[in-house]
């Protein structure tokens, strides 16, 4: 009880300090929720110097403005589309779409195998022989979706060359 009677002794200003304890500690453990508790913790020291407030309502207050800016900030972090020079960094698999291979392997019961670049890549898809000549139509984690190519059909992306 001596701390808590310490702390109150400071009135709003413990709500302040708090806060900026809380956005320093943001530095150090980085995510991104510390700072709205941060700026909830000033907000409510602001508020008990504006209008002395009991200490429950101060810790209400406080909750509240936590929860409320929380939820904000991941609603709105989440809905945001990601920028980035490098799109496929991390999906390899869907670098490869549009691109023609001869299968390996034949694809029996739904799966095969092509190799494209330096990799042997599991293929789904319908039945067909090794040596069939396919397209990469998708991809689902490290397996290509493949359709075969129709002999006369000029290749994707390529602007009618061959």
């Amino acid at each position: 009880m001596v701390l808590i009677d310490w702390i109150a002794s400071f009135g709003a200003w413990a709500w302040i300090i708090a806060g900026l304890v809380l956005l320093a500690l943001e530095l150090v453990v980085p995510g991104g929720v510390l700072v709205w508790m941060g700026i909830a913790g000033i907000i409510t020291g602001l508020a008990a110097m504006v209008q002395p407030l009991s200490w429950p309502l101060q810790w209400g207050l406080f909750g509240v403005l936590s929860v409320v800016a929380i939820i904000t900030w991941l609603r709105f972090s989440g809905s945001r589309p990601q920028i980035t020079d490098r799109p496929h960094l991390n999906r390899r698999a869907e670098t490869l779409v549009g691109r023609e291979a001869v299968l390996v392997e034949p694809i029996a019961g739904g799966f095969g195998r092509v190799p494209l670049n330096d990799t042997v890549w599991r293929v789904a898809g319908p039945d067909l022989d090794a040596g069939t000549r396919v397209r990469v139509i998708g991809a689902t984690g490290a397996v290509l979706s493949v359709e075969p190519v129709v002999q006369g059909e000029r290749p994707v992306g390529t602007g009618g060359a061959s």
